[in-house]
């Protein structure tokens, strides 16, 4: 599995014959910049959307038409994206869900946030409930994005059912929870090998970086991969 992170929640996995693009949030991305949205959705068979804030479904709409990519998403997101942006690939779930894909399949669980539209005509659109989503692969370790979250007991069960090998964790505060709180559900709830903070230094409002994280961490963060925008993880 490759695993190439953007910036903010946007991450690449190449596994098999499948290119996972995840919150592909590139246009108006301040991390993303001097890279290459084209090349970041090259040769994209599907797109997983965790919420629908704007910087989580980002470029989802450009890149769906332009690459004939399957949109994965909680119901309300999805039936959205298909009258205001006349996506037809989409494939539509909700909060304990799994759909199939060739070689991998894609669970919906609970992430502790909000997932409304406000358009520039200032009307409000809800679009379902936030979510992480868990990615089983048929030879390839369990990934699990948390989406946008604070720490939540039931992250227990998600592990019990899930067991995730790889853990991408949002660590920079305000809008979800800050690296203390996110490295204590890694360790008290998670028995991760690999854990990839994000969601942080996007934004001057956000943490800039993931040292409260690391430090946190403690004796475990001989686990956390901290890449540069642009990196690639072989894992």
């Amino acid at each position: 599995m490759k695993l190439q992170w953007f910036g903010h929640s946007a991450f690449r996995i190449e596994i098999g014959g499948a290119t996972i693009l995840i919150d592909p949030f590139f246009t108006g991305n301040p991390s993303f910049e001097g890279q290459s949205a084209a090349a970041a959705a090259e040769g994209v068979t599907h797109i997983v959307l965790t919420h629908g804030h704007g910087d989580h479904i980002g470029d989802t709409p450009s890149i769906a038409r332009e690459t004939g990519a399957t949109v994965i998403a909680n119901y309300d997101l999805c039936m959205w994206l298909g009258k205001h942006h006349g996506l037809e690939k989409i494939d539509p779930t909700n909060t304990g869900g799994t759909v199939h894909h060739d070689g991998f399949t894609v669970t919906y669980v609970n992430a502790l946030h909000s997932s409304a539209m406000i358009t520039e005509d200032g009307v409000s659109h809800a679009l379902g409930n936030p979510n992480g989503v868990v990615l089983h692969f048929d030879d390839a370790p369990t990934l699990y994005h948390m989406g946008d979250t604070d720490i939540f007991s039931d992250m227990a069960l998600i592990n019990e059912l899930h067991k995730p090998e790889i853990g991408i964790v949002p660590v920079g505060d305000r809008f979800t929870m800050g690296g203390a709180v996110a490295a204590l559900a890694c360790r008290r709830y998670f028995d991760f090998s690999t854990i990839i903070p994000c969601h942080f230094g996007t934004f001057p409002i956000l943490d800039q970086n993931a040292g409260e994280f690391l430090a946190a961490m403690e004796e475990d963060d001989d686990k956390v991969k901290t890449p540069a925008v642009g990196d690639v993880l072989d894992l």
